[in-house]
């Protein structure tokens, strides 16, 4: 009996601690690596800095649960150890959508490679690929255009080289696009598992299954003719240093881009790199459908804005839609999410909240504060007794004090809702739009919180629209835009605060068109009625979209955004502020900050905030000059 109460964890141990110390085990041991540091928490599962993280487990663990802890450990342990980083960045193509598929198939390899070797592992991969699917609600899609096919051809690999069927969540999602992938990628398809094994070759079978699907480009061979000798190399001429330096370039590249390597945010990760600032744009054939394509890059040097010219133009706006955030998921998702939000948020909300209370004291600081004299009721004016004194009949005087509070402002946050916000920037950004609405509501301040992106992935039905109708040249804009209103002007903050989880939701963030955004936000703030009009807009990169710039001029996009931007600055009442996050703005903006890391963002909000609303109390400080009259 003694022995076995000694047996016993102790009462200080989570019941939990069991599980971590033997899932840290076989993930160190599968990863080949015994020092690897593993955390877990309440965030999304990654490699981030060298460093893994794990969702933490619930004290009362179920087999289900067991087994999706799992399966993040075996993906993020796989893809250590069966994936070499410098690789796979020579292989990747250059398009956004081409890059958002390489990535999730190169992640259904490494785990197919698991997978087959060991039982358990396809277990757990399973059971993570399913509650993955089933919590971005992917059993309800029934259209292409919201069923991301980098995930539909991730499991359909997984389905040649495992011969395990998808999960169930994701039926739907593999139906939709399996008869048009089949008809033209099929015998690429069955080429991978003969070269699964390899990182190179496989990576040349992907570019072939690119090619078939019309999303592929074309890309320098010179790399590939290289020997093993001659690789490593250049991967040390490149990286400067030796193998570690190496590894150590590409940790930080990933932290940069907020790449999560789980097998639930590959796909997501692919989309960041592509639209990161520092990943230029290149010759988007990955489209297919161009006889020649657009140089999607951005401009580097600095100069007056190019005209909009007449060019600018969407192929079709009827797919276009602007949106309640409600009615993009049903409320008890839109719970779900909020909470989902409030969960990640549990360390940054006090900073934010600082820096909010902060904003408050120098707003309410800054009201005008008068008298009013001579009233019949209010406070006694004790500076006009004297009048009683000297005639008793003499009426008392009272006075009442007289606020002018912000009133007559509304501000718009504008919210880049692209693919490169995944992860902690579009977290942060939530976050911060959550506390400082409620902030201004205090003071009086209206705030509207808008969002943007695209419907779809490489154009949608805009671009199908566009095939059907032959392909004519210089189609314009080629997507279907989405504008998301997470909270009206009107709106209380009270009744809008659940719509901002919305940006938590698998499949939400695509494509960044900002000029029109920018135009339409704009337009909002026009048709307002308060005399002083405020829009921040809040990006990390320049417009892109792979089916416009594929089919149009690579700068069609940015010039838009630059007319847009300069009409606002030199012709419009709206005071314009922009916040980059990790992306040079200032280039577009005459009133802008950029910011390295997302969490510096709540700072650079209330800081730009506070200054306007300064200059505007200055301003209404200073002493106008009195005109004299002139006499003749």
């Amino acid at each position: 009996m003694a022995s076995n109460i000694k047996s016993k964890p102790s009462s200080k141990d989570s019941p939990t601690e069991p599980f971590k110390r033997a899932i840290t085990g076989c993930l160190r041991a599968i990863a080949r690596k015994p020092d690897l540091e593993v955390s877990f928490a309440a965030e999304r599962p990654g490699l981030m800095g060298g460093k893994v993280r794990l969702p933490e487990p619930p004290r009362k663990l179920s087999k289900g649960e067991a087994a999706i802890v799992r399966g993040h450990a075996d993906s993020i342990a796989l893809r250590i150890a069966c994936h070499d980083p410098a690789t796979h960045r020579r292989l990747q193509p250059a398009g956004q959508q081409g890059r958002a598929v390489f990535e999730a198939v190169e992640q259904a390899r490494v785990e197919a490679i698991g997978a087959r070797r060991m039982d358990g592992v396809a277990k757990n991969i399973t059971a993570m690929l399913d509650e993955k699917f089933h919590r971005g609600k992917f059993e309800e899609i029934t259209e292409r255009a919201d069923a991301p096919i980098e995930d539909a051809l991730a499991l359909m690999v997984r389905e040649r080289l495992t011969g395990l069927a998808p999960p169930a969540a994701a039926k739907k999602l593999v139906d939709l696009w399996r008869p048009l992938i089949e008809d033209r990628a099929g015998r690429d398809l069955d080429r991978l598992e003969s070269v699964v094994e390899d990182q190179k070759q496989f990576g040349d079978a992907v570019h072939d299954l690119l090619d078939a699907l019309e999303m592929g480009d074309d890309r320098s061979r010179d790399s590939e003719e290289e020997d093993e000798d001659g690789e490593e190399d250049r991967r040390k001429q490149d990286a400067g240093e030796d193998g570690e330096a190496e590894d150590s370039d590409e940790m930080n590249r990933m932290s940069t881009e907020d790449t999560q390597v789980s097998a639930e945010d590959m796909p997501d990760s692919a989309s960041e790199s592509a639209d990161a600032p520092t990943a230029d744009m290149a010759d988007d054939t990955d489209m297919g459908d161009a006889e020649t394509p657009g140089e999607p890059q951005r401009p580097r040097q600095f100069g007056d804005n190019q005209p909009r010219g007449p060019d600018y133009r969407a192929f079709t706006m009827r797919f276009d839609e602007t949106i309640p955030a409600e009615e993009l998921c049903e409320p008890e998702e839109l719970d779900r999410l909020r909470g989902y939000l409030d969960k990640q948020l549990s360390n940054l909300q006090g900073v934010v909240a600082r820096l909010a209370n902060r904003l408050q004291r120098r707003l309410m600081a800054q009201q005008n504060r008068s008298w009013e004299f001579d009233l019949e009721e209010g406070l006694l004016d004790p500076a006009r007794l004297s009048r009683i004194v000297i005639d008793p009949m003499h009426a008392l005087s009272f006075k009442a004090e007289k606020e002018m509070q912000f009133r007559d402002t509304v501000v718009t946050l504008l919210l880049d809702n692209s693919g490169s916000m995944r992860g902690r920037p579009i977290t942060v950004a939530a976050a911060c739009a959550d506390i400082l609405a409620r902030t201004l509501e205090r003071c009086g301040v209206k705030v509207e919180i808008l969002g943007f992106t695209t419907r779809a992935w490489k154009g949608g039905q805009s671009r199908e629209q566009w095939l059907t109708a032959g392909k004519p040249a210089n189609p314009g804009r080629l997507n279907d835009l989405r504008h998301i209103i997470y909270k009206s002007a009107d709106a209380p903050w009270r009744r809008a605060r659940k719509n901002l989880g919305l940006m938590m939701r698998e499949g939400l963030l695509k494509e960044n068109i900002d000029g029109e955004a920018l135009d339409w936000a704009h337009k909002r703030l026009l048709a307002r009625t308060e005399q002083r009009k405020i829009l921040m807009m809040i990006s990390d990169g320049a417009p892109v979209d792979d089916s416009t710039l594929s089919v149009n001029a690579g700068n069609y996009l940015e010039r838009h955004l630059r007319w847009v931007i300069e009409e606002i600055e030199t012709r419009s009442p709206v005071e314009l502020i922009a916040i980059g996050i990790g992306h040079d703005v200032t280039r577009y903006y005459r009133r802008a900050v950029t910011i390295v890391d997302a969490e510096e963002l709540g700072g650079a909000m209330t800081e730009k905030l506070a200054e306007l609303f300064e200059e505007h109390a200055a301003d209404d400080r200073a002493p106008r000059p009195v005109r004299r009259r002139r006499v003749a």
